[in-house]
């Protein structure tokens, strides 16, 4: 009997891209680069072990969403946000959180809710070491728990567009507010799912999401 012995394929072009992309989309929307930094495809070519089309291509896509600007001279960097921008994602934030936050609550049952307050503790604990692009990961993944139970993929893509580009300026933010405590607002959601209470919730959600942000702008 001969055995048919396959070898793994080699890494595409395209999955390389796609490890680029999810990489430096995910460093981007925790606030790991800071606003108005220089990246430079030899850089990310570097960091990532690709050649330049990946690096490339990555950088086309974080552009197109956002995440990333490209001047005409061709550099590449991390947005610096001007109020107005600041102000326009705080109310995409506000619109989209609370009604994936309000489709969730018919599904929100003890699991979600346990998995909540723990992950909260996390964010406790990042808070406690000044640390900012894990505070910011601990965060989203809190609202992301959340939202995932409004079973509404479409409207939790586009809050992820608005917090990838906001991630640079988030970190500025936590650096500049040196907070000592968790967010009050998140033990709020907490108590409105529990309750079963609506409006209680929509509050809670909207003031945990442009609080900090309209701190930004003053």
């Amino acid at each position: 009997m001969h055995m048919l012995i396959t070898s793994r394929p080699e890494p595409t072009p395209t999955s390389a891209h796609d490890r680029v992309y999810r990489g430096l989309r995910t460093r981007i929307m925790h606030g790991d680069i800071p606003p108005g930094q220089a990246l430079t495809l030899r850089g990310i070519g570097r960091e990532f072990g690709v050649s330049m089309t990946p690096a490339r291509e990555a950088v086309r896509r974080l552009v197109a969403e956002g995440a990333l600007t490209l001047s005409a001279s061709g550099r590449v960097a991390t947005p610096e946000l001007s109020n107005e921008r600041i102000e326009e994602l705080a109310a995409l934030r506000s619109l989209l959180e609370v009604e994936l936050a309000s489709r969730a609550l018919p599904r929100a049952h003890m699991a979600l809710i346990e998995r909540l307050q723990t992950i909260n503790g996390t964010v406790a604990d990042m808070v406690a070491r000044q640390d900012a692009v894990g505070y910011i990961r601990t965060n989203l993944e809190f609202h992301r728990a959340l939202y995932l139970r409004a079973q509404a993929p479409a409207m939790l893509a586009m809050a992820e567009t608005v917090w990838l580009q906001l991630g640079p300026t988030m970190r500025a933010l936590y650096g500049r507010l040196r907070q000592k405590e968790p967010p009050h607002f998140h033990r709020l959601i907490i108590a409105a799912l529990k309750a079963g209470d609506e409006p209680g919730l929509r509050l809670a959600v909207r003031s945990d999401v442009t609080q900090g942000l309209k701190m930004l702008t003053t």
